[in-house]
């Protein structure tokens, strides 16, 4: 008998010796997937959440306007549509470094971006030519549009100074409001320190309303403190 002792069998070339450094791997890396995982399903639950202004309008504001002018269908109540917010500058043309600062803060103050607006035709005494961007403009629709207006309505329009209300004379007799604001500054989103030049907007509220006097209900119920 030979004293030989068995050779062990080499594994083959390119397998690993053991799975266990793996196993341990996957293990180690479970709870920051499962981390990413929560956090990524907890994002898409506050995206999905309905606006708090919009609940308000759900829950409150369409039982009280179908009471009021006696609607038959829930769908016959008036509702917002869109919000449309212009800053126009006419210094633009001169200076075109105050339009890229109003981009920016229409973009801050209401989380979307902007498009830019051009001249339709060529005015000659402003030393302006078609085609020349004079301002700024955003449309808001759905949450976005609930979440600027309850923003407007309970922050931005109590920080003008000696406020007393917003006009109801405003309305353009098919139930859509304008509103003007002379100070970018009232909104919160605005850093006083990197603002170059005040600048006027115009927020534009389009409803369903087929009436003025609808309008000014739903808005007084979304909140909007209309002046006595």
């Amino acid at each position: 008998m030979s004293n030989e002792k068995p050779k062990k069998e080499k594994p083959p070339a390119g397998k690993p010796k053991t799975d266990k450094p793996k196993a341990e791997k996957l293990k180690s890396d479970k709870p920051e997937a499962e981390a990413a995982k929560a956090q990524t399903k907890h994002q898409k639950s506050a995206a999905s959440a309905p606006a708090r202004l919009r609940q308000h309008y759900v829950k409150n504001v369409v039982p009280a306007l179908a009471k009021e002018f006696g609607y038959k269908n829930v769908m016959a109540v008036p509702k917002l549509e869109k919000i449309s917010i212009n800053i126009g500058l006419g210094e633009a043309t001169a200076n075109a470094k105050l339009l890229d600062g109003a981009v920016n803060e229409l973009a801050q103050i209401s989380g979307q971006k902007p498009v830019i607006t051009k001249a339709r035709k060529s005015i000659a005494a402003f030393k302006l030519r078609e085609g020349m961007s004079i301002g700024c403009m955003v449309t808001l629709r759905g949450d976005r549009m609930y979440e600027f207006l309850d923003r407007l309505v309970n922050v931005s329009l109590a920080r003008v100074r000696d406020f007393r209300g917003v006009s109801t004379k405003s309305f353009d007799g098919r139930g859509n409001y304008t509103l003007g604001v002379k100070d970018q500054l009232i909104f919160p989103e605005i850093d006083y320190a990197k603002v170059e030049k005040t600048k006027g907007m115009n927020i534009s509220i389009t409803t369903t309303a087929r009436t003025d006097a609808e309008a000014v209900a739903l808005l007084r119920g979304m909140g909007m403190p209309f002046r006595q």
